[in-house]
């Protein structure tokens, strides 16, 4: 037959089946849509106005508290300033009036940028995240998704685009348990929604695409993410025509009022619910919306025991001496963090006084600088790459660097701009590592930050704990030896913990169990890695062992264990922090002068009588209280460590005797041989830290003159900007 196919050509399918599979594949996604469209109908209000509370638990199973109380008041459109109206659709949809209710080529851009990694988007229209906030629920899964599809066509078809505007913003989340415009005004300007400004409603239309995140009472630190994204919201409406652009020039950024915790979320309650919550959304465990939808029940890591114990330190050393007559007393604010270095589990959280009256975390907030906590970072990544200084001698406890106030660093012989003072501008010569870091010597430090390579030591605080992206980490360069980032308490104290777990990293975890209805939720795997050579922890933990037998921490003596630490100031002592670990315990505290009224950074001079407070007063005697409280009943543990070599102390002087008391000697310890200059581990419970913390054996950070210098470094001179005259080696 002619019409008979030979050949390769009897293995392909003829055009008619083609075309026949492509109409049938046609033919079943209309009927599909059809048969969706009419079996799908618009279903009464879900249950999220009701939303279940979520339970939280101690480690022991005992309760922590509980969330999920819903907050809404519905208002009519009406009652909805057209400008405000404006600013959300300019922030979650533009074409909302103009639009059909769904948006499939949208849906399928955002499925895509989320599969290929570059952002989760929903690819939704108000219409359709209407329908899933009232309708439907916020489970993320494929039958939701087709309902949200069909009901939002539906939907568009009986009711009016004014009637869906109206419940998208009665019905969405504001953060703050707030639900709905009303409830919003309310909570972060403390107006019906009918008085909001154009500003205000672009940071209410802010709020919608992360809630948590762009509240800058709960986050500080994230101003300049929540400024872009107001700037993009009222950009929009100028695009669109529905803001003159004079009138868009003249605002401001309306500054939200403080938050008010619910009833159940008082005192330390809601500074770890918080917390938790942020771990589990920022770990990707459960979506912000599906937390918030309820039902779950979470077991955290935090020890009752221990949480008391940190608020009963804070309280005793600091809290209780604070007089209202002393203005720098109401800006007191304090955070802390404890984590078991070898399992990573954060065991107790220090949020502030109340969550009720202070609603930022101190503990997690990012916006202080560490001051001289950050050295050991730069000593470890000296030792783990090896560093030599200058003259090609290699970086031990033993090295001598000049500790000159003021003196100029170097690089390959080249000065660098870069003249940082000593605290009190006080000149130390010939002095070696170990020495500098006991007193805390920012012109040895800023040196050997230059020897080491600012790049390196990035890599390394990224390595041991300190989140990449910081503020300051990124961008500063020779100022990051001593302390310019602004990594939260929990950072800091997931450093520490690295430091006292021998180099190894075990990302820190806040929850130990998630369960709803009976089923276990997924949770992050904490895989242990290598951040610095054990070799390198270890040796800087023998220089921090000295800082607290005769540096700057001797205050942490009080703990009654071995222990190693560093004290820190933040520029114009606006923050005083310890840092310090036992072999079973890291944990960091800060003390933070914040205004309650303005929330801008206060110095804390003569805070609770004291002409100064440094890291060795009050954050080292917390850290010795509640150290000695937390392992209280365990047995004293020494530290095991292996030295790089030439890292061993030189031999002791001839009149040292061996019958000498112990911890009489101003020698660092350095190993477990050392064990025999410790102070004598007590016999019952650990040895409480007298009313007054003992006297440093040098003078690190003594009371300044007439204008206080800081643990922190001075500008470079401004001849010469340092971030942009850097030689190539200081990115290695």
């Amino acid at each position: 037959m002619s019409g008979q196919r030979t050949g390769w050509r009897r293995v392909l399918p003829t055009w008619r089946t083609v075309l026949g599979t492509v109409l049938l594949f046609l033919l079943l996604i209309v009927g599909g849509m059809i048969a969706g469209y009419l079996l799908v109908g618009i279903p009464p209000a879900n249950s999220a106005a009701k939303a279940q509370s979520n339970v939280y638990l101690y480690s022991d199973g005992s309760e922590l508290a509980r969330d999920g109380e819903v907050n809404r008041q519905n208002v009519t459109l009406s009652r909805i300033p057209k400008s405000v109206q404006q600013a959300v659709l300019a922030a979650e949809d533009r074409d909302f009036y103009a639009e059909s209710a769904v948006d499939p080529a949208a849906m399928l851009r955002a499925a895509w940028n989320t599969v290929t990694g570059k952002g989760k988007q929903s690819g939704s229209t108000i219409t359709q995240q209407y329908v899933k906030n009232y309708y439907l629920g916020q489970e993320q899964t494929v039958t939701r998704k087709a309902k949200e599809f069909f009901i939002a066509i539906k939907l568009d078809r009986e009711v009016s685009k004014d009637k869906i505007l109206e419940g998208y913003l009665n019905s969405s989340y504001y953060g703050r348990n707030a639900y709905g415009i009303q409830a919003a005004a309310q909570s972060y300007y403390g107006r019906n929604a009918e008085a909001l400004t154009t500003a205000q409603g672009a940071y209410l239309a802010t709020l919608l695409n992360a809630p948590s995140a762009y509240d800058l009472t709960a986050h500080p630190g994230n101003r300049p993410r929540v400024l872009a994204r107001w700037n993009y919201v009222l950009k929009g409406m100028v695009t669109k025509k529905w803001l003159a652009p004079a009138e868009r020039a003249a605002l401001r950024f309306p500054e939200p009022k403080p938050a008010r915790a619910s009833a159940g979320l008082t005192g330390q309650r809601g500074y770890l619910v918080e917390a938790v919550k942020d771990y589990l959304t920022d770990h990707k465990v459960l979506e912000e919306e599906t937390l918030r939808a309820g039902g779950y029940r979470i077991t955290t890591t935090i020890s009752k025991k221990r949480q008391n114990a940190f608020v009963k330190a804070v309280n005793t050393r600091v809290m209780d001496r604070l007089d209202d007559s002393r203005t720098v007393d109401r800006y007191v604010r304090a955070g802390g963090a404890s984590i078991d270095p070898a399992s990573g589990r954060v065991v107790a959280l220090y949020g502030g006084i109340d969550y009720a009256k202070q609603y930022v975390n101190g503990a997690t907030r990012s916006d202080y600088q560490v001051g001289s906590t950050f050295k050991p970072i730069v000593f470890a990544a000296a030792v783990q790459h090896r560093s030599t200084t200058q003259d090609g001698e290699s970086i031990t406890p033993q090295t001598v660097y000049d500790g000159t106030n003021k003196r100029m660093t170097t690089s390959h012989g080249r000065p660098t701009g870069f003249a940082p003072a000593n605290e009190d501008d006080r000149s130390y010569g010939p002095i070696t590592v170990s020495e500098a870091t006991d007193k805390s010597v920012n012109a040895v430090y800023a040196q050997m930050g230059i020897d080491v390579g600012p790049g390196k030591v990035k890599a390394t605080a990224v390595d041991l704990g300190i989140p990449a992206g910081t503020p300051s980490l990124a961008s500063s360069q020779g100022a990051i030896s001593l302390g310019t980032a602004t990594p939260s308490v929990l950072d800091m104290t997931q450093v520490y913990a690295t430091l006292a777990h021998h180099g190894s990293h075990r990302p820190y975890t806040l929850v130990d169990k998630v369960t709803k209805d009976e089923e276990d939720i997924e949770l992050p795997e904490r895989e242990e890695t290598t951040a610095v050579p054990r070799a390198a922890a270890d040796t800087t933990t023998s220089i921090l062992r000295s800082v607290v037998d005769g540096g700057t921490g001797t205050a942490a003596q009080g703990a009654g264990r071995p222990a190693a630490g560093k004290t820190g100031t933040a520029e114009d002592d606006k923050a005083a922090w310890f840092a310090g670990y036992t072999p079973d315990l890291a944990t960091v505290v800060a003390v933070l002068g914040q205004n309650p009224e303005s929330a801008a950074q206060e110095p804390l001079y003569g805070a609770g009588g004291l002409s100064r407070v440094n890291g060795g007063d009050y954050p080292a005697q917390i850290w010795a209280d509640y150290t000695a409280a937390a392992l209280n009943g365990q047995p004293v543990r020494d530290f095991d460590l292996q030295l790089e070599e030439g890292a061993e102390s030189p031999s002791p002087e001839p009149s040292t005797s061996d019958s000498e008391s112990p911890g009489a000697s101003d020698s660092p310890s350095t190993g477990p041989s050392d064990s025999a200059t410790l102070p004598t581990p007590p016999t019952g419970a650990p040895t409480r830290p007298p009313t007054e913390p003992p006297a440093p054996t040098v003078p690190a950070e003594p009371t300044p003159t007439t204008e206080p210098t800081n643990d922190f470094p001075t500008v470079a001179p401004q001849a010469y900007d340092l971030d942009q005259h850097l030689p190539p080696e200081w990115g290695d």
